[in-house]
């Protein structure tokens, strides 16, 4: 890769005004100096033993980094800038850039800030300034990131190639293109000597923008200027063409790869089989597929799911089938990405037995299904009217720890309610329905939980205790106390016999939403019939008395219970 020129202090500083300034902040300490350490302490043997764990990457740990620093910090006289940024950058390598930021700070209190660094004699170098960029923009701190270029431009130092290479990449990333391409174009007039990084992260934004004509637009340009595109640019280039339907200048770049003597990956080749699968173009994905393993590039766990996902959609589950066991055969081991695509195929065929099957065989491999192998396998028993066997696998799903999301109660409620539920037996059970209203107040979804609870008796079912301490919890959880109480008051006053996890639940419910008088008239009610207060909510009266936020009868009382 070639190195970039430094640009001139006002290409950068007239763009990253105009642009970002006005979101920049200032950097402020946040550090109080401490006492300095012993000055008998031999601070030359301590900071070579530094810089050799820096250098060796010998650090146990980001404490053990973080713990030297701190040191170093305190020794008087400072050390020199390059022994903080040995630390600062080994650090960076453990991928900690937020502590690296929180580290500069403490640095500034001690009179090594940007701002101040020159004037105390210090010359930063590019790791110190490339660090904090990176940490910012990591961050999503990019205005402040440029606010601190500008800072230290103003100084005297100048920002390299990976600084602006920074920024660049991070505004792609969050999207703001149109300010990347502006950068760049400042960067070239400010006599940067672009290179391939800078124009790959430009492509690849503009084909994520599904600006692909754009795209190749820059290709050519940075081809003309002798900037010749690496295996980055093409894999953008290709993925962008793709996603656009550009199947022949995809394939055409495939070639032109081959001709530059860039070796395709199996990156390069997946891109192309997921894309052709998705667009049912079967006969062209295997093409691609086969050409892979042709020029000596092993298919991946992605290459296959593709080629089976692609099957899977047009129906052609043998040749799914037969490629999973190509997979095995060749040394790749299936996912539970695998083996759900599959599952799901055979699914929407009805052949759930044939679904099971895979289910059970990829459990015996050690896969573990996930939330999508469940939902799906419980929405293909609820298809082909298997309501009992979609229950059975509900609760196999929490028994295993797989905890259900808002599509498997939907798949539930699919199959189950708004199908009529033609097993009469089977809709006359009030356990479905609390499951149902269970997970609908799980997942927030009050609105349905109502209409069930009080669609209920018209079906001839009479809500239990169990149903209703369930939609008091949903009430309660979400700040509708009043509507909670109503609820219990009701169940009071119909005859459903109150237990202890309703009280319990209605307590708990009051204590979380700080009406503590409330809470307190149902714990003497609950006492009186008998029932005990669970560990939650007892621990809640403990935290009360201690902070002595209830009168002294109050706290008699409690003392009494706790």
């Amino acid at each position: 890769m070639g190195t970039l020129l430094r640009p001139s202090h006002t290409c950068f500083r007239s763009y990253c005004y105009s642009t970002l300034t006005a979101a920049a902040t200032t950097c402020t300490s946040i550090a109080s100096a401490k006492k300095t350490p012993n000055h008998n302490h031999n601070q030359n043997q301590f900071l070579k033993s530094v810089r050799d764990q820096c250098k060796s990457g010998s650090f146990r740990n980001v404490d053990h980094a973080l713990d030297l620093f701190d040191k170093m910090l305190h020794m008087r006289p400072l050390p020199s800038i390059a022994d903080f940024n040995h630390v600062l950058g080994a650090i960076t390598r453990m991928k900690h850039y937020p502590v690296v930021i929180t580290l500069f700070k403490q640095m500034g209190s001690s009179g090594i800030a940007p701002t101040t660094i020159l004037k105390l004699g210090y010359h930063p170098d590019s790791i110190t300034l490339d660090t904090l960029v990176k940490g910012l923009c990591f961050q999503g701190n990019i205005a402040r990131a440029v606010k601190l270029v500008e800072d230290m431009e103003k100084k005297g130092y100048q920002p390299g190639a990976f600084t602006c290479g920074t920024i660049l990449n991070a505004l792609c990333k969050i999207g703001k293109t149109d300010m990347a391409i502006g950068l760049l174009r400042k960067l070239e007039e400010g006599n940067f000597e672009l290179n391939v990084i800078a124009y790959s992260t430009i492509i690849d934004s503009l084909c994520k923008d599904r600006l692909v004509t754009e795209a190749m637009n820059y290709l050519t340009e940075m081809m003309s200027k002798g900037i010749q595109p690496d295996l980055i640019t093409y894999n953008s280039l290709i993925q962008g063409l793709c996603n656009c339907s550009r199947w022949r200048e995809a394939t055409t770049l495939l070639n032109e790869m081959e001709q530059r003597k860039i070796v395709p990956s199996v990156r390069t080749f997946n891109i192309l089989v997921d894309a052709f699968c998705k667009e049912g173009m079967l006969i062209e994905a295997k093409k691609v597929f086969d050409e892979m393993i042709q020029r000596g590039i092993e298919p991946n766990v992605v290459s296959y799911n593709s080629l089976i996902d692609g099957y899977c959609l047009q129906n052609k589950l043998n040749d799914a089938i037969e490629a999973l066991n190509m997979m095995v055969k060749r040394g790749c081991s299936p996912n539970v990405v695998s083996y759900s695509t599959l599952i799901n195929g055979f699914c929407k065929n009805k052949r759930i037995d044939e679904a099971m099957n895979l289910f059970n065989e990829m459990s015996n491999k050690g896969v573990t299904p996930n939330v999508v192998t469940y939902n799906t396998l419980i929405g293909g028993f609820c298809r082909v009217q298997r309501h009992k066997a979609a229950l059975e696998l509900f609760h196999k799903m929490q028994a295993c720890g797989q905890l259900p999301d808002p599509q498997t109660y939907d798949v539930l409620l699919d199959g189950l309610l708004f199908l009529e539920m033609e097993d009469k037996t089977l809709g006359n059970d009030i356990v479905i329905y609390n499951i149902l209203i269970d997970g609908l107040c799980n997942v927030g979804n009050l609105k349905v939980a109502r209409e069930l609870l009080y669609s209920l008796p018209a079906k001839g079912l009479q809500p239990n205790v169990r149903t209703y301490t369930i939609m008091l919890k949903g009430l309660c959880k979400e700040g509708l106390l009043e509507e909670a109480s109503e609820i219990f008051e009701k169940m009071d006053g119909s005859g459903c016999p109150l237990d202890d996890c309703t009280y319990n639940t209605i307590i708990h419910g009051l204590l979380r939403h700080n009406e503590t008088s409330k809470a307190i008239k149902y714990l003497e009610i609950m006492v009186d019939k008998g029932f005990s207060a669970n560990a939650t909510v007892a621990s809640m009266f403990v935290d009360l008395l201690l902070s002595n936020q209830v009168d002294k009868n109050v706290q008699e009382f409690l003392q009494k219970l706790v």
